[in-house]
This record gives structure tokens, sequence and C-alpha cells, in this order.
């Protein structure tokens, strides 16, 4: 997971400016992440985020939806509008 947010992080680091050209964003990003409050990954994810927001000039809200097993996040990633601005953060197979 830690290699997931390093590499989000480095996307979001390596198009900022060229998103930043385009007027984008505009708004503030939702970031959800199928983690609680508190733990390892929601700290990571608002430390990525405050770093990533101030780079791209906007705020990240961290949006968390626990439960089912990570499949109430990725269903309200699903359901957002096709905009650009939520993104999910999903977790790998184990095995």
């Amino acid at each position: 997971m830690m290699r997931a947010l390093h590499a989000f992080a480095l996307a979001l680091f390596a198009f900022a400016g060229v998103v930043h050209a385009q007027n984008y964003p505009s708004r503030p990003l939702r970031f959800i992440i199928p983690f609680p409050p508190g733990g390892g990954a929601d700290s990571l994810a608002r430390i990525v985020g405050a770093v990533a927001g101030e780079s791209l000039g906007q705020q990240i809200v961290i949006d968390n939806r626990t439960g089912a097993g990570g499949n109430i996040a990725a269903e309200s990633g699903a359901k957002a509008a096709p905009e650009g601005y939520t993104l999910l953060q999903i977790g790998r197979a184990h095995g």
C-alpha cells in the first residue's frame, strides 16, 4: 500500500504543471480511502493529500469510506461524476 501511495503522489507531482496550465483543478478534489480515520493509511493519505494539494493549489479532502472489504469506497468512487475530481485508493489482494 505504501508503494501505491508513493506512486500516486509522484503521479500528482508529475502532472501538476500540465494540470495547472489547464486551470485544473479549479475546486477541491475528493480522495476516497477504504480505511477508518486515525489509522496508518489515513495518516499517510492526509500527508500525501496535503503535499499534493499544496502543489496543485487546491485542497484534497480525505473521504473515509470503510466497510465491506473496500466495496463501499469502490462503489462511492464508481458512482462519482466522471469529471476528474474524485480519486480512489484501492488496495492489492494478498495471497
